[in-house]
């Protein structure tokens, strides 16, 4: 590995659990500890812990921050209390994505957005040049910060074994701040990735890093395993989750993706408002639908999708799931192809391979 890629303060740690490290948009992170597979079931059925730290924070605070944040994404932030989060997109003028973001209401004029690593600085900049007459500071504090996520149906009885907080009074998409784990003061948020229940922890590098170990250590015999970059993909895709840079990007927007419901186009205007309502008044030039495999293959990010000879489209993630087996993707395509039980094929390797359009997403937990 190069060392110019970054390196997040669990690096260390992932040796002692046999961790492999690829470079993810200039990060050297890991892919796998034991296997994607063991890892997914695990997630699936008991817990994961995803060490997340290259993930950006930054703090909008000022007068002025709901009014800036209301013109900057793409949800409505008034309708957020203090201790919830929201998703969001950050979108362009022509609507296509900047970003997909947490929007963290720590109190009144004081926020957290938790950005996708690869865009950190492109965020921050964006944010800067659109500060206008805005009397906000925008403080981009993501090498101060790490963050762990523990995802799965034994998370709560896991993370309470460590806190005298009842952290399943913390309801989905709410957080609190200060929370003493194991003696670490952290943030704890009840959001994740993958699909599943679950908590992401933010606090200091020294903090986290202690965290890692104590609740690996606390979930061991209930079979909790660490958990790398593979399985956090095969799990976020098996739930339908978008992925910046596949489902979402600038040339791709939340409407076309499938993340209208973070988009209230009531909302007086934001950036990429206009353009949005355009879309959906005019009906959606694209849409994002799930593609299963009727011939033999595996559908990957990039190939091209066709019907009747003509190039409709490509997959944005495609996969064998590990839990199903089925050879499943997503495809960004025409719309007028977009509906349940369409034949479509896919180019693999310069054969025309056979597709069906189906439902999405591939998995949904019960609650």
């Amino acid at each position: 590995m190069s060392n110019a890629l970054k390196r997040t303060p669990l690096f260390d740690e992932y040796a002692k659990y046999g961790g492999k490290t690829i470079d993810f948009g200039g990060w050297e992170l890991p892919v796998q500890f034991s296997s994607i597979k063991e890892e997914h079931d695990a997630v699936r059925h008991r817990a994961g812990l995803f060490d997340v730290s290259h993930m950006g924070e930054i703090f909008v605070t000022g007068p002025d921050a709901l009014a800036f944040l209301q013109n900057l994404l793409s949800n409505d932030i008034a309708k957020i209390a203090t201790g919830q989060a929201q998703y969001n997109a950050m979108c362009y003028e022509d609507g296509g994505v900047v970003d997909d973001l947490l929007t963290y209401k720590l109190a009144d004029n004081h926020y957290l957005l938790c950005v996708n690593a690869a865009n950190i600085d492109k965020d921050y900049d964006w944010m800067m040049e659109n500060q206008h007459q805005y009397d906000v500071t925008i403080d981009n504090q993501s090498d101060n910060y790490a963050q762990i996520a523990l995802q799965g149906p034994l998370s709560v009885e896991v993370l309470q074994s460590l806190t005298a907080t009842d952290v399943d009074a913390i309801n989905y998409f709410r957080f609190e701040e200060n929370v003493d784990v194991a003696g670490h003061k952290v943030l704890v948020s009840r959001s994740g990735y993958t699909g599943e229940d679950g908590f992401e922890l933010y606090g200091s590098p020294e903090d986290i890093k202690a965290l890692w170990n104590k609740i690996l250590e606390a979930g061991k015999d209930k079979g909790v395993v660490p958990a790398g970059l593979g399985s956090r993909d095969t799990l976020r895709f098996e739930a339908g989750l978008p992925l910046y840079g596949q489902e979402l990007s600038a040339t791709i927007s939340p409407l076309e993706a499938g993340i209208g419901f973070a988009v209230k186009l009531n909302k007086d205007g934001f950036n990429g408002h206009e353009a949005l309502v355009e879309q959906k008044e005019n009906g959606l030039p694209r849409k994002l639908v799930g593609i299963e495999m009727i011939d033999k293959g595996i559908p990957r990010h990039g190939y091209k999708v066709f019907k009747d000879g003509q190039e409709i489209g490509e997959v944005t993630t495609g996969t064998q799931l590990p839990s199903s087996k089925r050879n499943v993707g997503h495809a960004l395509i025409d719309s007028q192809y977009a509906a349940i039980g369409t034949e479509l094929t896919i180019e693999i390797r310069g054969k025309q391979l056979k597709v069906v359009t189906v439902a999405t997403p591939f998995y949904k937990r019960s609650k």
